[in-house]
């Protein structure tokens, strides 16, 4: 097993269908990050699609010092992503090493 440490990056897309503007939109996402960060500790950031008013993407990031915690946290973020928002969203996960990440 490798050691020093693991990074997951995840991917979030989500889809606010009622949406009809971006202050609606806006309004919506920043409970989202607000919950991530506090209810789950998760560094979050809007990475795409600001100027569509039903669409998102934020990228999160979770480190951990072994992969099956890592995992474990992973899961619950996404598990809360999908039902927060269980009229679109999806998420795509990123894991890797200290190691990996020097080369």
């Amino acid at each position: 097993m490798q050691s020093g440490g693991f990074v997951a990056v995840l991917v979030i897309e989500l889809h606010f269908p009622e949406a009809g503007s971006l202050k609606a939109k806006r309004r919506e996402l920043q409970s989202i990050k607000s919950q991530l960060r506090s209810r789950l500790r998760v560094a979050v950031s809007e990475t795409d699609h600001q100027d569509l008013w039903q669409r998102a993407q934020l990228t999160a990031a979770l480190t951990g010092g072994s992969l099956p915690r890592l995992a474990e946290a992973a899961d619950e973020v996404e598990r809360w992503v999908l039902a927060r928002c269980p009229e679109g969203a999806s998420v795509e996960r990123l894991v890797a090493s200290v190691q990996d990440l020097r080369g």
